[in-house]
């Protein structure tokens, strides 16, 4: 027996993932302070850290966060937000991952495994890796 989803439902989930996607943190935080899950995730499994991370919203990402968002949900790929922002080169965004205590062996490929792989020595050494 399936359950058909309520089309508010379904059109809010969409502005919040919209406003992750865009960086603004501001609405996210009102979402997610009105009772939207911090760790709301879409249909690929992508949360709304990863979406921000992804697009390069540093104070999306920290906004999350903060307010309890998980930074090393994996989406259904097994990619990390952390690893993403590696993949995209977003320097704030992986700071804020790094204060927010993301961690750069998880995941597949981990955060570490996709800095090897684009030779970004400067990160191994901010991750602590070899």
């Amino acid at each position: 027996m399936s359950e058909e989803l309520d089309p508010e439902v379904v059109e809010l989930a969409a502005k919040v993932f919209d406003a992750a996607r865009r960086g603004d943190a501001e609405a996210l935080a009102a979402y997610v302070d009105a009772g939207a899950p911090a760790n709301l995730t879409n249909d690929r499994g992508d949360s709304l850290v990863m979406l921000a991370a992804y697009h390069g919203h540093a104070d999306a990402v920290s906004t999350l966060l903060a307010r309890g968002a998980d930074a090393d949900r994996a989406n259904d790929r097994g990619q990390t937000p952390l690893a993403g922002a590696v993949f995209k080169g977003e320097e704030a965004v992986i700071k804020a991952l790094l204060a927010g205590g993301a961690d750069p062996s998880a995941g597949t490929p981990s955060a570490v495994d996709t800095a090897r792989m684009f030779g970004k020595a400067e990160l191994l050494a901010l991750f602590g890796a070899n």
